[in-house]
């Protein structure tokens, strides 16, 4: 099979879709593979690194999206990028459908088949391609989060873990899933007073028997939520609903009451986010304050350490690139039904039910269209 590597266009975006390591399995697998010029330059991958491994280095994206019939990317495509796919092409990378109709329908009439690494499964109910990058963003989160807090940020000019004398910041962390755990995870190392809310009296015991006294567990209920949110001074978004739009959890008239100086990170502005007031923004300019409050709302914040996340995501990504690689696109989503669940957009057909319901479509199931 003929694999294309995209550089990534996406603004402040320097992670690549495969690996030198990675193109040496498929070359040795009997594949193709086109890497574009300097694709992964910024995070000292450079082409003789891909050439050593086997791979093609070509120009232009339009030679790649001529040529290849998988493609595999970092990022969802660009403006500039949906008119190069092909039909019966196959894509492979991050794709958000439910907060972007201008995306899904680019897709649905390219015709190519559109698989997304968000909603790709595994057999302990995981979603295996998105939790490297939940890992990344949730340590990452207590970081920008800190950053934000310094008073030329716009911040409270607070501390996080205090110092003798003078309390530990107070961080909220709203789902206790892998970017919560991890954001949780990072505050209790800097000696921050952290609490986690979740809707899993299940997973908020792990917390407790995981961290013991060093977090606060609580149940999240509207009364919750409104409760620990205007006393914070570090809230991170950390919910996910598998490939539909995040809930609103903290409404414009909380934020309101937020302290002046407060800051909100919120992780899932890639799913439209869970803050009534976020509204996505870069890494080149990653911070708004409304009502006093500075929000952090960056829709690729694994882009900022695009090294550590290029092998992190890699890592996770690999076997199945070279399950569509060796099988054929369908008989590798026919065999793996996690796989399969990654499948967004087949042949002009959405085929993910959590999109279509938040995009108010139609979805055919993907087992249908494949038999």
């Amino acid at each position: 099979m003929r694999i294309g590597v995209p550089k990534e266009i996406k603004i402040h975006e320097s992670r690549v879709g495969l690996t030198p390591t990675a193109v040496r399995e498929l070359v040795a697998n009997g594949h193709q593979v086109m890497v574009q010029k300097n694709a992964g330059f910024q995070i000292d991958l450079s082409d003789d690194k891909y050439l050593g491994a086997g791979a093609e280095i070509v120009e232009t994206p339009q030679e790649i999206y001529a040529k290849a019939d998988l493609i595999v990317k970092v990022k969802e495509p660009q403006p500039s990028e949906i008119p190069l796919l092909r039909e019966g092409q196959v894509l492979f990378t991050y794709l958000h459908l439910a907060p972007d109709p201008t995306q899904t329908k680019g897709l649905i009439d390219s015709g190519c088949i559109a698989i997304a690494y968000e909603t790709v499964t595994d057999s302990f109910g995981g979603l295996p391609l998105l939790a490297p990058m939940s890992e990344v963003a949730g340590r990452m989160a207590i970081q920008a989060g800190a950053h934000a807090l310094e008073l030329d940020q716009g911040g409270r000019g607070m501390l996080l873990g205090g110092v003798s004398g003078v309390p530990a910041a107070r961080v909220v962390v709203i789902g206790g899933g892998v970017v919560g755990t991890n954001a949780a995870r990072v505050a209790m190392g800097v000696e921050a007073h952290v609490t986690v809310l979740d809707k899993s009296i299940h997973r908020l015991q792990q917390l407790d028997f995981q961290y013991g006294s060093r977090i606060n567990t609580v149940f999240s209920t509207v009364d919750a939520v409104e409760e620990y949110v205007a006393a914070a001074d570090l809230v991170i978004g950390a919910v996910l609903v598998p490939g539909g739009a995040a809930p609103k959890l903290v409404s414009r008239e909380l934020v309101s009451r937020m302290n002046r100086g407060a800051v909100l990170v919120d992780v899932a502005i890639d799913q439209g986010g869970c803050f009534a007031t976020s509204r996505p923004t870069s890494l080149a300019d990653p911070v708004f304050t409304l009502d006093g409050v500075v929000h952090y709302c960056v829709s690729n914040m694994p882009g900022a350490v695009a090294r550590t996340s290029t092998f992190a995501l890699n890592n996770a990504t690999l076997p199945f690139v070279l399950a569509l690689a060796n099988k054929g696109y369908r008989k590798a989503l026919t065999d793996d039904p996690h796989l399969r669940n990654g499948l967004n957009v087949y042949r002009g057909q959405l085929t993910h039910e959590a999109v279509a319901r938040d995009l108010g479509l139609v979805y055919m199931p993907a087992l249908e269209l494949l038999t």
